[in-house]
């Protein structure tokens, strides 16, 4: 049995076919309709999600499997005191896999520890978030045909952005990739982060105007300031506007930029940035529903059946 907890559980050999599977998937969708018939999937959110819960249930239902679950916390038996390995222990008693998001960092490692079943981190606090990494790479392969050889831009909440942090991690184990940080010193990339890429003599830079470094950049990779992370709300209200992508800041840019975001947006890309072609986030959506659908099989291990 098999967990994803950390983007760094598959090898690159396994994240490359993943993708080729979400590929496959996404060009042939009747072919693997039925593949999961009798699985149930439980999605366990002690924190609110919109698109990963719903892209994690979609994925299941397009298998066709079944679902079940719940969407906070607050309707959960941890509201009665339950420990998460408890609640996982009882949970995977009834399922045959379980994703999971939790506020706590290190929530999904506790939990693999507890399950029966393989366990899918859907994000833990500001830690890890393997599932938006593997649609980020299925995006920028399908974009860039490639996954090596660019320079890519992270930009806004570095410091509490999991998304951000294992996008690293992942693109680390690519060959020939350029980071350019682009944030506040107060939101700034963790400094664990930055040492994966100084253990492996991989260059970054570290600035805070993104309208002076668009112009370098193959992909943009946009973050929203989480509110939810901070304690001190002057200082989320100080910060939540510093970075606003418009299209006067694209005019700077490379004809093929390509835009990502792991959303929700709040205000930090402006609606008019929407229609332009190098706005790539809502085609990160949908890549998010199958490279689900390619991770549930694989951990199901019915992929190649």
């Amino acid at each position: 049995m098999r967990n994803l907890i950390d983007i760094t559980d598959l090898s690159v050999d396994e994240i490359n076919e993943l993708i080729e599977v979400g590929k496959d998937i996404k060009q042939n969708k009747e072919k693997y309709f039925g593949k999961c018939k009798g699985k149930q999937l439980a999605t366990l959110f002690f924190e609110p999600s919109t698109r990963t819960r719903l892209s994690f249930e979609s994925a299941m239902l397009s298998l066709g499997g079944s679902v079940l679950g719940f969407s906070s916390a607050a309707s959960s038996s941890t509201a009665k005191g339950e420990s998460i390995a408890d609640t996982i222990k009882t949970v995977s008693s009834y399922v045959d896999i379980i994703a999971m998001r939790h506020p706590q960092e290190g929530a999904a490692t506790i939990a693999a520890k507890a399950t029966k079943v393989p366990i899918i981190n859907a994000g833990d606090g500001s830690n890890r978030h393997p599932t938006q990494t593997l649609t980020d790479l299925m995006t920028i392969k399908s974009e860039k045909n490639r996954l090596s050889n660019f320079t890519i831009g992270m930009c806004g909440d570095l410091k509490y952005g999991r998304t951000v942090h294992s996008l690293v991690a992942a693109l680390s184990r690519y060959e020939n990739i350029n980071y350019i940080f682009i944030s506040p010193k107060e939101l700034k990339m963790p400094q664990e982060v930055l040492d994966i890429l100084k253990g492996k003599n991989i260059k970054f830079e570290e600035v805070e105007n993104l309208e002076e470094n668009i112009g370098k950049l193959d992909i943009l990779y946009m973050t929203r300031v989480q509110k939810e992370r901070f304690a001190d709300e002057k200082e989320y209200e100080r910060l939540k506007d510093v970075y606003i992508l418009d299209m006067q800041k694209l005019k700077n840019a490379k004809q093929d930029l390509s835009i990502l975001h792991p959303l929700p947006r709040v205000n930090e890309i402006s609606e008019d940035v929407d229609n332009d072609t190098r706005a790539c986030y809502f085609k990160q959506v949908e890549n998010g529903k199958y490279i689900r659908m390619a991770l549930i099989l694989k951990l199901l291990n019915i992929a190649k059946k």
